[in-house]
C-alpha cells in the first residue's frame, strides 16, 4: 500500500544490454510467477481498471478541512456509521461510489444489494486492486477490514459466506467513507471510463 508522495528521476538511457536468452519471455517460460509475485497477482495487475496515480491522497490537513467530523472519524479513525441512519444504506440510484478522501472509484450500483444490515452492501468492487484487506481484531473478534488503496481510508469490512449476497461476499461499507457519483454526472466528473460497469 502506497500513499506517501514519491519522486522518480527520469534521464536519457545511456546503456542497455539484452538479458540472456533464457531470461527472455521469462513469465511465458515460468507461468508460476516471478520471485514472490504469483501468477494470480500478475493477472490481477494486468486487469487493473483504476490507476491510483489519478487519485492522490491529500495532505492530512486538507483531509481534516474537507471532511465532516463523522467522515473523518470513519475514514481516519476506523469509526462506524450507525446502521439504518447513514446516507447510502437505502440509495437505489444508478452510479458509482468513490472514496470520499481521494475520489478513487470503488463500487458500482450494479453490485449493491439490500443486506438487511442498514449499511451499504456490495457483492464486489469495480476493480479488486482498489481495495486493501487487513486482519482486524479490534473488537475481540477476527474480521477483515477494507481500506482504500490510494487514500488508505477505512471503508468498512468484508464478510464471506453471506446468503444475502449474490456471490456470497458482502462488502459492508460506511456511507461516511463514500461519495456517490450519479450515472448522469460520471462523464463530467471524470468517471466516464467506468460507465460500462453500470450495466
Amino acid at each position: 500500500m502506497r500513499y506517501e508522495p514519491f519522486e522518480v528521476e527520469i534521464k536519457p538511457l545511456t546503456s542497455f544490454y539484452d538479458a540472456e536468452a533464457y531470461h527472455q519471455d521469462y513469465l511465458d517460460k515460468n507461468p508460476g510467477g516471478y520471485c514472490h509475485i504469483t501468477q494470480k497477482q500478475f493477472v490481477l495487475a494486468a486487469n487493473a481498471i483504476v490507476d491510483p496515480a489519478d487519485y492522490p491522497r491529500p495532505s492530512d490537513d486538507d483531509i481534516r478541512a474537507r471532511l465532516t467530523d463523522a467522515q473523518y472519524d470513519v475514514t481516519q479513525n476506523a469509526g462506524t456509521d450507525p446502521p439504518f441512519n447513514n446516507e447510502f444504506w437505502d440509495n437505489h440510484e444508478t452510479g458509482i461510489y468513490v472514496d470520499i478522501v481521494t475520489g478513487e472509484p470503488l463500487f458500482s450500483s450494479r453490485d449493491k444489494f439490500d443486506s438487511g444490515t442498514g449499511w451499504p452492501s456490495f457483492s464486489k468492487s469495480i476493480d479488486d486492486n482498489v481495495l486493501v484487506l487487513l486482519s482486524d481484531n479490534s473488537i475481540g473478534m477476527t474480521r477483515v477490514e477494507v481500506r482504500s488503496r490510494a487514500g488508505n481510508s477505512h471503508l468498512g469490512h468484508v464478510f464471506y459466506g453471506e446468503n444475502s449476497s449474490p456471490g456470497g461476499v458482502r462488502y459492508c461499507m460506511n456511507s461516511s467513507a463514500l461519495r456517490f457519483i450519479a450515472a448522469d454526472d460520471m462523464q463530467t466528473a471524470g468517471y466516464g471510463y467506468l460507465t460500462d460497469y453500470l450495466d
